[in-house]
């Protein structure tokens, strides 16, 4: 082995890390609905799957759905807005034609579900426990039909009630992925664990709108979507901390993510308390982002001498000071 191969080798080594009890490659997460289903970035010359630790395909829903109308996505300053509807061929045609055409010696696949009651997400829980997926992603910021349209994520008791029913329908790994549209982010943290999560993703897109001014309509055809990019990565990096004030307790891991542009971006997230990071708008900006990331957090970890993320995870050290104020 030669010089070149031994540093190839150790940074493939150092980067290897586990989150709720699976194997990476990488700590690198792609996020939902901005990789399809896990097969679109494979037809770009230069990306490989096996680069990042796990892949979360399109948010998937019981029955077939074809979207909202156009426009679905729209350039913000430092950001983008979507609002796609969660379009997807429904669980059996994921579970039947598209996970047997995976490579799962790549990387890690974890599935993304929705549902617009508890007892749905319930049943896609229950079939998709007996296939060969990784672990099961819980997207909570869907209307709740019954209940008069109100996201379940932004209601904590809403939000145990899912993360129950999908609990008793799978052994597999549950990650709830938390909304930051919500008054505590950290109450709603601990119920879903309470409710049996292995794993949270923080945060999901924040609520945003962009106007055209000649026509003086919303340029998104839902009239408002998910805002993501680098315009959301301070409100993420603290739901991140909020979070972590919880889920350390309970050992319960977290995704990091909401604008990750680079290596520094990402070690911020972790020095926050994130095990993981979800890469997501920034492939749209570049499609080989992801080797340059691992290479970077490889580097801050060799330039800091530490083994691996773990010893990284929630070292942030907040200020300290004596405010006039509130003198001691």
């Amino acid at each position: 082995m030669n010089e070149e191969q031994a540093s190839k080798a150790h940074i493939s080594d150092i980067l290897k890390t586990k989150f709720c009890g699976l194997s990476l490659n990488s700590p690198i997460v792609l996020l939902s609905g901005c990789v399809g289903f896990g097969e679109e970035y494979t037809r770009i010359d230069g990306f490989s799957n096996a680069d990042v630790g796990a892949i979360c395909l399109k948010g998937t829903t019981l029955e077939p759905r074809l979207g909202n109308a156009p426009h679905r996505v729209t350039e913000t300053p430092s950001g983008m807005i979507n609002a796609i509807g969660l379009q997807n061929p429904g669980t059996d045609v994921v579970i039947n034609d598209i996970m047997p055409n995976l490579d799962k010696t790549e990387t890690r696949f974890i599935i993304n579900i929705s549902g617009s009651s508890v007892e749905e997400y319930g049943e896609i829980t229950k079939r998709f426990d007996d296939t060969d997926i990784d672990a099961i992603e819980i997207n909570i910021s869907c209307p709740n039909v019954k209940e008069g349209g109100v996201a379940f994520g932004n209601d904590p008791d809403m939000s145990y009630r899912v993360v129950d029913i999908c609990r008793k329908n799978t052994t597999k790994p549950i990650i709830t992925k938390l909304s930051p549209n919500q008054t505590d982010i950290a109450f709603s943290a601990q119920r879903c664990i309470d409710a049996g999560t292995d794993g949270l993703a923080v945060i999901n897109t924040l609520m945003g709108m962009a106007i055209d001014t000649k026509t003086k309509k919303p340029i998104i055809g839902n009239n408002q979507g998910g805002l993501s990019g680098p315009a959301i990565k301070p409100i993420a990096l603290l739901k991140v901390h909020q979070v972590y004030q919880v889920s350390k307790h309970h050992n319960v891991p977290i995704i990091g993510q909401g604008g990750i542009m680079t290596a520094n971006d990402a070690i911020e997230f972790i020095i926050a308390g994130a095990s993981t990071v979800g890469i997501g708008t920034a492939l749209f900006y570049n499609p080989l982002i992801c080797h340059k990331i691992n290479e970077g957090i490889a580097q801050y970890l060799i330039d800091n001498k530490l083994d691996n993320i773990d010893k990284l995870i929630g070292t942030l050290e907040v200020n300290t000071f004596n405010s006039p104020c509130n003198p001691k």
